[in-house]
């Protein structure tokens, strides 16, 4: 049964939603799956399923796990790639929720239509991606915060990660909340064209940083070249911020997808080991 909670006081405009429940199974734009590699995390011992966020517009589809009945958990809010809420989203909070946490992953483009069901990903990034709001983001992820505090999460404990495009989220977040404790980010672009959408990027906010941030990157990847990567690192020992890029040399881009011809089994857990030390010793 899906929860909700108190509307929190976030105000980006009433743009109805477009999507108002979870897709099922994986997105479309990512088949086939890898399934010999495919991780599935079962909810023993774990409250775990779809919930409504209160937020402008209406309820934000998002899923939660936790573990059952806790109460004061450390929260993490789980920032999607571009396909959406999909099962790996699910299961990456199926395992934080394994690991004593409280994990929330709002669908980030539910205004802007369902990207789990879009078979071509240009469609996905000119369409949905290009048009929600980088304020928009940030205003749901807090609508998640706040639903958290009210459902099981410590408000004092939360931290945030995303993959993909939800890395680069995730650094923005990271300017953004001074209540947040730590970040992770998986992959995320530095560094790009300014729009009316994205008028900034986490190269442009490293001053602003509120919170501790671990990045973890592929230096195989092809649209994060190494220079992007080495200018951040720039930047942020300029600022005098604390953040850490930790590069694995023959990883592509994501590489923590397990269902996809991009994972690799030993630099994903070795990223995971290093995101739940630097949660562990940032306060979350």
């Amino acid at each position: 049964m899906k929860q909700s909670g108190n509307t929190p006081p976030f105000h980006i405009g009433r743009r109805g939603f477009i999507m108002t429940t979870l897709s099922a199974g994986f997105a479309l734009a990512t088949q086939p799956i890898i399934a010999q590699t495919v991780i599935h995390t079962d909810e023993a011992a774990l409250d775990a399923g779809p919930i409504d966020v209160p937020a402008s517009g209406g309820a934000l589809p998002a899923y939660r796990a936790m573990p059952a009945g806790g109460k004061n958990l450390p929260t993490v809010l789980v920032v999607c790639e571009i396909f959406g809420v999909h099962e790996y989203i699910k299961d990456v909070c199926r395992r934080l929720a394994k690991a004593g946490y409280l994990a929330i992953a709002p669908e980030m483009y539910a205004r802007h239509g369902d990207v789990a069901k879009m078979s071509d990903i240009r469609q996905i990034i000119d369409g949905p991606v290009a048009a929600t709001p980088d304020a928009e983001h940030m205003a749901d992820l807090d609508a998640c915060a706040a639903w958290a505090a009210q459902h099981g999460g410590d408000p004092a404990r939360l931290g945030i990660t995303g993959f993909c495009r939800g890395g680069r989220t995730t650094w923005l977040y990271a300017a953004h909340n001074p209540k947040l404790k730590a970040a992770v980010a998986w992959y995320g672009q530095l560094k790009g064209a300014a729009t009316a959408n994205q008028p900034k990027w986490p190269i442009d906010l490293v001053a602003k940083l509120k919170a501790p941030v671990l990045g973890l990157y592929g230096g195989q990847d092809q649209g994060i070249p190494p220079e992007q990567v080495a200018a951040m690192r720039e930047a942020v020992a300029a600022a005098g911020k604390k953040a850490e890029i930790h590069v694995y040399p023959d990883a592509p881009h994501a590489f923590h997808a397990d269902y996809r011809p991009s994972y690799r089994k030993a630099d994903a857990e070795d990223g995971w080991q290093r995101m739940m030390a630097w949660f562990g010793g940032n306060g979350v």
